[in-house]
């Protein structure tokens, strides 16, 4: 479904900061699974993301979605078949445009319109019964501004906007980790409900060892830029990776998690 090939990323290149992230990485993700990207700050969780997605581009290397090569796509182009959640519930939205007005806008991504055309008045009872989904009461708030909205609300709507046209692939950058415990584990279990309703291919980024255990087929971690390790989930307890983990002097990210 999703194969990365060869990869090679550097950043400041030609200067003594140089710093390769990547070299010669691959990896294969396969269709309608849920995997957890794990490992410490700087090991290239939001790197390989931002090549996936378009953000970043690679000196070497290709990234091949549903068999096609997406190496020239541009991020926005990339953006009609992947969809993004990440850290800050901010970023998937826009804070000063209604919640009609950004459901509106998330389904007409890559479309070009008008904002005189932005709102299809028809398509509004099926909005409401999109939010309805949430449990949240926003099928009675579609005429209030996004930055009103509590930061669990924001990253509800932001995760169903991103999964509204059901993309090929969605990314979950640390999309809980900037809640409260009770607002990550609501997020959490709409999170697994959508991308099981519509059989989305998923990749998580996560310091949470219990919704790497929880909510993902697969785990993964990186060091420096390498896969050091690979399982099935139920192949491997909590336990174990955190000693795992912890085993690469990793700082104490994870731990505080569990």
């Amino acid at each position: 479904m999703l194969k990365i090939n060869n990869i090679k990323k550097t950043f400041n290149m030609g200067t003594e900061n140089e710093l390769i992230i990547f070299d010669d990485f691959n990896l294969s993700i396969e269709k309608g699974e849920c995997t957890s990207i794990l490992g410490a700050n700087g090991c290239g969780k939001s790197t390989l993301f931002n090549i996936i997605s378009g953000v970043l581009s690679q000196e070497k290397g290709e990234v091949i979605l549903n068999g096609k090569n997406i190496n020239s796509l541009k991020e926005n182009e990339r953006a009609q078949f992947i969809g993004r959640v990440h850290q800050n519930p901010s970023m998937g939205v826009s804070p000063s445009l209604t919640i009609l007005e950004n459901i509106s806008l998330s389904e007409k991504k890559c479309q070009k319109f008008g904002l005189k055309k932005l709102i299809n008045r028809n398509k509004i009872d099926d909005f409401k019964e999109i939010l309805k989904t949430l449990d949240l009461g926003l099928e009675d708030k579609l005429n209030t501004e996004v930055k009103f909205l509590s930061g669990g609300q924001r990253q509800s709507l932001s995760l169903l906007m991103a999964t509204l046209k059901k993309p090929e692939l969605l990314l979950l950058d640390e999309h809980t980790a900037a809640l409260d415990p009770k607002t990550s584990r609501l997020i959490m279990e709409k999170t697994q409900e959508l991308i099981k309703t519509h059989s989305i291919t998923t990749m998580m980024i996560s310091h949470n060892v219990r919704d790497a255990i929880k909510y993902s087929d697969r785990i993964i971690m990186l060091d420096k830029g390498n896969v050091v390790l690979d399982v099935r989930n139920g192949d491997i307890t909590e336990k174990e990776l955190v000693s795992i983990y912890n085993s690469r002097n990793f700082d104490s990210s994870l731990r505080e998690a569990v």
